[in-house]
């Protein structure tokens, strides 16, 4: 299992649209990944799971994956996140 802690930056947070980007990434791996914020944890390859986290502006989420393929996940959510979800 990999983890890599990542921090919200767009200022929207995580709404509907990145929500959905994470969760067709997630899903492109042969891996389970989760994100976990302040204790809770979500199935990254669900869009309602990863919207539940309510993960505003500058939270810190955990990205885990576990898999054969856990390495390119998180190194593609990673990414994502630093992207800004293309937002900004």
């Amino acid at each position: 299992m990999m983890q890599q802690e990542v921090i919200v930056s767009n200022s929207f947070g995580i709404h509907a649209r990145p929500a959905s980007l994470i969760a067709q990434t997630a899903s492109r791996f042969k891996a389970d990944v989760r994100l976990e914020k302040d204790g809770a944890s979500a199935n990254a390859a669900s869009i309602m799971n990863v919207m539940m986290l309510a993960a505003a502006y500058k939270s810190t989420v955990v990205i885990k994956a576990n898999g054969p393929e856990e390495k390119q996940a998180i190194e593609a959510l990673v990414e994502l996140f630093n992207s800004k979800f293309h937002e900004e």
